[in-house]
C-alpha cells in the first residue's frame, strides 16, 4: 500500500493509532475505531488510540472478524500498516473461542481445539482449584457449575478468554407484552433498540452481555424489551432509589405488567415479586464492616430468568463476586460507557458478558434521537491569595482549592443569565461548594442527605417546569430522567473520571423541541491540577466525536 495523504490514520507497531482530527475522513475513521480500539488521549489535532486485548475480544464477541479489523486499518491508513500489527490482531482475536465452556450433563466442560491451550490452563496456579477431571481424548476439563464465573474471570485476566456456550437455566415464566398506547397500538421500539435486543438474545453465547448506548437513547426501553421478549422472572439492579423509581414507572407504563407483579426491595419496601427492583447500595449493605452483605440472598431467593445491571460500569466489587455465582442466569448490562476508573473492564467482560451492541452518540444525534451537544470548557483563574495557598498545599488540598474556586460563582451567574429561558442543571462533587452556590443563587439542591420524599418532589417540580434551575451532587450523575434539561453546568468533578463525564453529559441529551440543542459547560480552575483532570475527562467527549471549545475567562 502506498502513501495516501488524504487518509487520517497512522497505525504504529506498538498498537497505537494516531488519528488526524482535521481530515475529511476523520468521523468515518473514528466510528470504525470504536469497534475495536480505545481512545487514550485527545489534544487538538492528533488523537491517540490503542488496540488492546480486551478491545479486540469485545470486537470478536460482537461478531467482527480479524480480517475486518485489518481491512479497516488499511482502508484509513495514511502509510502502510506495520507488518506485525495484522499478525498480532489475528492472534489476539483468535484466542476468543479457542477455549469454550459447554454443558456436560450436570457438569460443565472446558474444551479446546488444541492440546497446548488446555496445557496452559492446567498449569495456571490460580485456576488449579477451579478445574475438575481431565477428560483425556476429548481435549476437555470438567468444571463445576458453581465455579463457572470464577474460571472465566481468572482466564480472562491471564489472556485466555473463554467463550461461554454453556447456556442458561430458565427462570419462572412470566407473561407480559408491551402495553398499548392511547391509539391502541403497542409502544414501539426504535430500530437501534430492536437491534440491541436482537444482539443480546441472538448468536453464540446469547443471553449475557453489555449494551452500550448514550444517556437519553432509551437504555431502559432496551432492558424492558429484552425482559418482555424473554418472558421470565427478572431482577433489576439500579444505581439508587431515584433510578429504581424511574424503572418502576417505565415498566408499569410501557408493559402489561400490573403493580402486584412489580416490586421494590429497598430500605422501606421488602417486596419480592415476578419483577423485582433493588439498588447496589442495598445489596452491598453490611451491619458491620466485617459482616457479610445482609441482602445478597435476594440473588437466590427466586428463580430469576434474567438479571439486568443498570449502569454496569458502576458495578461495585461485591456485586462482581456475587455475579460469579449467577452464571447460569441470563445477564444484561446497560451503560453509556464501558470505561471503569478501577480498571475492572475485564471483570465486566468475564462476569456480565462481552459487549453485544454499541451505537456512537454522534450517529444518534444525526438521526435526531438525542440532542446535539455543544461542549465548552471555561477556564477561570484563582485569586492571587488562593494562588499562593495552592502552590504550597498538599495534592489533596490543591484539588479542594481548585474545585471550590470562589470565582466560579461569577461564571455561574453569567451562564444562568445567558440561558435564562432554559432548564439548567448545576452539577458538582463538592457538597460545600454546591451548598454555597445554591444559597447564593436560591437554587434547590439535591444531595445524598436529601430525604427521599423531598428529593422526589424536587425532581418532579423540575420535570413540571416549576423549578428552572436544580443543583445536583453525585446522586444526580446517573439514571435520573429529567428530559426538560437543556443546559448542564459542571462546577466540580471527580478527579479525571471519564464515566462521570459521560453520565453528566447524558443528563441533557434527551431530544428537544426546536433546535434540539444541549449545552454542556465545565467550569475549571486554570493552571491547576483540575485543568489536567478536565483534559482526561474530555477524552470521553472526544471519543464520541464531540469537539469542545475552550474559553479563558478574565478575573
Amino acid at each position: 500500500m502506498s502513501y495516501r495523504p488524504d487518509n487520517p490514520l497512522i497505525a504504529q507497531s506498538d498498537h497505537t493509532l494516531l488519528l488526524e482530527t482535521q481530515s475529511p475522513r476523520h468521523d468515518e475513521a473514528r466510528d470504525a475505531l470504536l469497534r475495536f480500539a480505545e481512545l487514550v488521549k485527545s489534544p487538538e489535532y492528533i488523537h491517540t488510540w490503542r488496540i488492546t486485548r480486551l478491545s479486540l475480544w469485545n470486537a470478536a464477541a460482537a461478531g467482527h472478524t480479524a480480517d475486518e479489523v485489518v481491512d479497516l486499518l488499511r482502508e484509513f491508513a495514511k502509510y502502510p500498516v506495520p507488518e506485525n500489527l495484522p499478525v498480532s490482531i489475528r492472534e489476539t482475536m483468535a484466542r476468543y473461542g479457542r477455549l469454550r465452556l459447554v454443558q456436560d450433563g450436570s457438569w460443565l466442560r472446558l474444551e479446546a481445539d488444541e492440546a497446548a491451550d488446555l496445557d496452559l490452563v492446567r498449569h495456571l496456579p490460580e485456576a488449579a482449584d477451579l478445574l475438575g477431571d481431565d477428560l483425556g481424548e476429548r481435549l476437555a476439563l470438567r468444571v463445576s457449575p458453581r465455579r463457572r464465573g470464577e474460571l472465566k474471570q481468572v482466564l480472562t485476566a491471564f489472556g485466555h478468554p473463554v467463550q461461554d456456550l454453556a447456556g442458561y437455566e430458565d427462570g419462572d415464566a412470566l407473561t407480559m407484552a408491551l402495553a398499548p398506547t392511547l391509539d391502541g397500538r403497542p409502544w414501539s421500539l426504535r430500530d437501534y433498540q430492536m437491534e440491541a435486543i436482537d444482539a443480546f438474545h441472538g448468536g453464540p453465547g446469547a443471553g449475557s452481555g453489555v449494551v452500550v448506548l448514550p444517556c437519553g437513547a432509551g437504555k431502559t426501553m432496551v432492558g424492558i424489551g429484552a425482559m418482555v421478549r424473554l418472558g421470565m422472572r427478572t431482577l433489576i439492579l439500579c444505581t439508587g432509589t431515584s433510578a429504581l423509581e424511574q424503572w418502576e414507572r417505565e415498566i408499569l407504563t410501557r408493559t402489561t405488567l400490573t403493580p402486584d407483579q412489580v416490586g421494590a426491595y429497598t430500605a422501606q419496601r421488602k417486596e419480592i415479586r415476578p419483577v423485582t427492583l433493588t439498588t447496589y447500595q442495598i445489596l452491598t449493605w453490611r451491619k458491620t464492616k466485617t459482616s457479610p452483605p445482609a441482602h445478597f440472598r435476594l440473588f437466590h431467593q427466586a428463580n430469576w430468568g434474567l438479571v439486568i445491571y443498570d449502569e454496569v460500569h458502576l458495578l461495585p466489587a461485591p456485586i462482581f463476586r456475587e455475579s460469579a455465582l449467577l452464571q447460569a442466569r441470563r445477564r444484561l448490562g446497560l451503560t453509556a460507557t464501558l470505561v471503569r476508573e478501577d480498571g475492572c473492564e475485564g471483570d465486566v467482560f468475564a462476569l456480565v458478558g462481552p459487549k453485544r451492541f454499541d451505537m456512537p452518540w454522534r450517529r444518534l444525534e444525526e438521526q435526531g434521537w438525542i440532542a446535539a451537544a455543544r461542549c465548552i470548557e471555561l477556564r477561570v483563574p484563582l485569586t492571587a491569595e488562593d494562588r499562593v495557598r495552592y502552590v504550597t498545599a498538599s495534592a489533596q488540598e490543591r484539588f479542594r482549592i481548585a474545585s471550590r474556586n470562589p470565582r466560579k460563582g461569577a461564571v455561574l451567574e453569567r451562564l444562568l443569565a445567558r440561558h435564562a429561558d432554559e432548564q439548567v442543571l448545576v452539577l458538582g462533587s463538592s457538597i460545600d461548594q454546591l451548598g454555597f452556590l445554591a444559597r447564593r443563587f436560591d437554587i434547590p439542591l439535591i444531595t445524598g442527605e436529601t430525604p427521599a420524599a423531598e428529593r422526589a418532589e424536587r425532581y418532579q417540580a423540575f420535570r413540571d417546569g416549576r423549578i428552572r434551575v436544580l443543583a445536583l451532587s453525585k446522586v444526580g450523575t446517573s439514571s435520573i430522567d429529567l428530559p426538560g434539561a437543556s443546559v448542564a453546568i459542571q462546577v466540580s468533578g471527580s478527579w479525571g473520571s471519564r464515566q462521570e463525564e459521560a453520565q453528566r453529559l447524558g443528563r441533557v441529551l434527551r431530544p428537544k423541541a426546536g433546535s434540539n440543542t444541549a449545552w454542556f459547560y465545565s467550569v475549571v480552575t486554570a493552571d491547576t491540577d483540575e485543568q489536567d483532570y478536565a483534559e482526561r475527562r474530555h477524552l470521553f467527549l472526544t471519543e464520541q466525536g464531540y469537539p469542545y471549545r475552550i474559553e479563558v475567562w478574565a478575573a
